[in-house]
């Protein structure tokens, strides 16, 4: 079977929107959709298949409401209540705080101690109190080593399964622990005394010693660990709902989160993103580049994000905090240059997987950093709703419309 071209011809797409070719003409004018002169007849344009779907999909729920229920799962209506977090289409809050002013200001402590408590200031542990580690194989890949730490230290645990609020939380930043430890591949890691906050060593800290980061690369990694901390019902952290739904400990909730969040299309984009921008390092035209991906029906990856129709505020704090610390690196030059050329071919902006890979290429981190700093700060709001579904002590249990053979007689 031939792969879909991300070009099609002006029939097909005016046929899909069910307009006319002056109605299609109008939406590109408009800038909604792209479209570029077909090699060899210059004066003939074919258009963006991805913009065409978008359109006609946004078209589809306007006409017909009652669809977007059925639809409600893929970027749809708010399915569970959530106190957590809200995206207003431009930016983001953090139970009425903003999320990006919380990155700039904030420990990770207080944001875990915001988004579990409401507060931020309620202490969780000591700096003794992580000292659940499981052996593990260090070859491993960072969410397989960091999903055998947790199922034995959830045997390890007497009190795992004890979900009340106060309890869970503890728990909750023991997991951020053994993640870190997962990411860092040191079981026996501690951070300097130098570095630790009120007596308190803090996963920022422990993945910036581990990984040689200067003091500006450190506020870095705290400012990422905060902005990944939660991003309301994406699918790991419906994953983690579900499973605490059904009552299971906050270690197991975590196992199945992370195993939603190494999804390609989930935290797993860092590594095609990485993937790209490698490619892309070895050529000296960048726009010919991408525009060669797009031709071969490959995505641009790392642009847009269909929550922020202005780009995505995360993913502009980290990169001007890149441009304002390291405005010599060459290699965030480069990656200047990426972002212009796929503006210009994409029209959209970078999103927090670019982000997390730019940083990890601008402070040579670990090839899984982006997945690591993902996960690591996902882990307080995966807390975060595993805390509100305990509370809400029922099961989450979704009905199936049928569209099978039909019963035989």
């Amino acid at each position: 079977m031939t792969a879909a071209t991300p070009w099609i011809s002006a029939a097909d797409a005016a046929g899909a929107l069910q307009v006319s070719r002056a109605t299609l003409y109008a939406y590109v004018s408009r800038g909604y959709i792209r479209s570029q002169a077909v090699r060899g007849r210059s004066r003939e344009r074919e258009y963006s298949r991805d913009d065409v779907d978008t359109l006609r999909q946004r078209t589809e729920e306007w006409r017909h409401p009652d669809q977007v229920a059925a639809r409600a799962l893929q970027w749809g209506m708010p399915v569970l209540e959530s106190s957590i977090t809200l995206i207003d289409g431009k930016t983001l809050y953090y139970r009425g705080h903003n999320a990006i002013e919380l990155a700039a200001t904030r420990s990770v402590e207080e944001v875990a101690s915001l988004i579990w408590t409401g507060r931020f200031d309620v202490p969780f542990a000591s700096a003794d109190d992580t000292g659940l580690r499981g052996a593990v194989d260090p070859s491993l890949p960072f969410a397989a080593r960091a999903q055998a730490m947790l199922a034995t230290a959830s045997v390890q645990d007497r009190l795992a399964f004890d979900v009340r609020g106060e309890n869970v939380a503890r728990r909750g930043w023991r997991i951020l622990h053994l993640l870190a430890a997962a990411a860092i591949g040191d079981r026996s890691a501690r951070t300097p005394r130098r570095l630790r906050r009120r007596g308190v060593a803090t996963v920022d800290d422990d993945l910036a010693c581990a990984w040689n980061v200067d003091a500006k690369g450190r506020e870095l990694i705290r400012t990422a660990l905060i902005l990944c901390a939660d991003h309301e019902l994406n699918v790991s952290s419906f994953t983690a709902r579900c499973v605490a739904s059904a009552g299971s400990n906050p270690y197991a909730v975590v196992i199945a989160a992370l195993s939603a969040l190494e999804g390609p299309k989930h935290g797993g984009a860092g590594a095609r993103v990485e993937a790209m921008l490698e490619s892309l390092r070895a050529t000296r035209d960048v726009p010919a580049a991408l525009a060669a991906r797009l031709r071969r029906g490959e995505r641009v990856d790392g642009f847009g994000h269909p929550l922020y129709g202005n780009g995505d505020p995360r993913a502009a704090m980290l990169l001007e905090r890149l441009r304002e610390d390291y405005r010599r690196s060459a290699e965030l030059a480069f990656i200047g240059r990426v972002i212009d050329a796929a503006g210009r071919v994409t029209r959209d902006k970078p999103n927090l997987d670019f982000s997390l890979a730019a940083l990890t290429r601008v402070l040579d981190l670990p090839n899984e950093a982006p997945l690591m700093l993902f996960a690591v700060g996902r882990t307080i709001g995966w807390i975060g709703h595993a805390l509100e579904q305990y509370a809400l002590d029922h099961l989450i249990r979704p009905r199936a419309r049928y569209v099978g053979v039909p019963p035989v007689s």
